[in-house]
């Protein structure tokens, strides 16, 4: 704890010595007084509970001084503040499949929107970042806690190409440690001990699921859970599926949820799935971003005023019941 006026805790200490001081004195002189009437004194006297409620409002009364001198010396501390933070990747799944119609508009365009709400919804103390995947994985918008700048980025993914899954978990690693990430070759060591730790990112992944190449999802997913870092996925579509149009050819298409969950649940995270537009929005709201806390500086002046307040006001009432005065 520190204080802001710390000279006003040597008055307070003095003030309340002299208080205390006074107090006693005062007692002293009662007793003097009481001996020459022949009363005895009013140490002497009475039972212990009789004691007690001679001395106890005044008690009160002086402890309730110090207290609230501490108080204008507005006394600070650090407190540990619970908040939401950290960062988190957006990976849209932009691959033909996403344009399918199960989910409406179209699977892709359902995400982008259930996403958008997502990102407005976060505070400042979230920086997200955008990447979109096909074949390969692109990040186009580097964590930022520029909110409308990150919806710009969802918003300009179209769909085409193939789907890796793993190489969007690489990207959105290399997004996160800020450096390029990739599985080692047979025989090399693993590259955990060069991406550091980080415990407050999150990777989101928007996508059907379906992986047509690419580096191995789960090795990828597992390089990410030595990294600290957890995944979310978020299925978008139907296990019923739906037919695209390819080049001219009719390609069916289906929600592929149990690689989706190995792949949260490789990292401890969990994997949502929705099959139309409003229950996706209302998936988005169960994402669990991680909480992490701050120290913050909070002033106590107002505390130990109310203990204060609260002593004199104790005090002051006893007072009036035992003795019928304030004094």
């Amino acid at each position: 704890m520190s204080f802001l006026y710390p000279l006003i805790l040597a008055v307070a200490a003095l003030i309340t010595a002299g208080a205390i001081a006074f107090y006693v004195a005062l007692q002293k002189r009662r007793n003097v007084a009481l001996r020459a009437a022949g009363f005895g004194t009013l140490a002497g006297g009475g039972s212990r509970r009789a004691a007690i409620r001679r001395h106890l409002p005044y008690a009160l009364l002086l402890a309730a001084l110090p207290v609230l001198l501490v108080g204008l010396a507005r006394p600070h501390a650090e407190v540990a503040v619970p908040r939401v933070a950290g960062t988190v990747v957006l990976a849209f799944d932009i691959s033909n499949s996403m344009s399918a119609a199960d989910v409406t508009p179209s699977r892709l365009a359902a995400a982008q929107a259930a996403a958008t709400g997502f990102v407005e919804e976060q505070p400042d103390s979230v920086d997200v970042g955008v990447i979109v995947f096909g074949d390969q994985a692109l990040m186009t918008q580097a964590p930022t806690d520029d909110h409308p700048a990150a919806v710009a980025a969802i918003n300009r993914a179209k769909p085409g190409g193939g789907t890796s899954l793993g190489q969007a978990i690489l990207v959105a690693l290399g997004t996160i440690t800020g450096k390029p990430v990739s599985l080692p070759e047979e025989g090399e060591p693993p590259v955990t001990d060069e991406l550091g730790y980080w415990p407050s990112a999150t990777i989101v992944v928007f996508s059907d699921g379906e992986e047509t190449g690419g580096p191995d999802v789960t090795a990828a997913a597992e390089l990410a859970a030595a990294a600290g870092v957890r995944i979310q996925t978020v299925g978008v579509g139907t296990a019923k599926g739906a037919a695209v149009e390819v080049d001219g050819f009719q390609l069916s298409t289906a929600l592929n949820e149990e690689l989706l969950t190995t792949v949260a649940q490789t990292t401890g995270g969990t994997y949502l799935q929705a099959g139309d537009a409003a229950t996706l929005a209302d998936t988005t709201k169960s994402i669990d971003l991680r909480l992490t806390s701050k120290k913050e500086p909070v002033e106590l002046t107002a505390p130990f005023a109310g203990a204060a307040l609260l002593l004199l006001a104790l005090g002051a009432l006893l007072s009036t019941r035992w003795h019928g005065r304030i004094v």
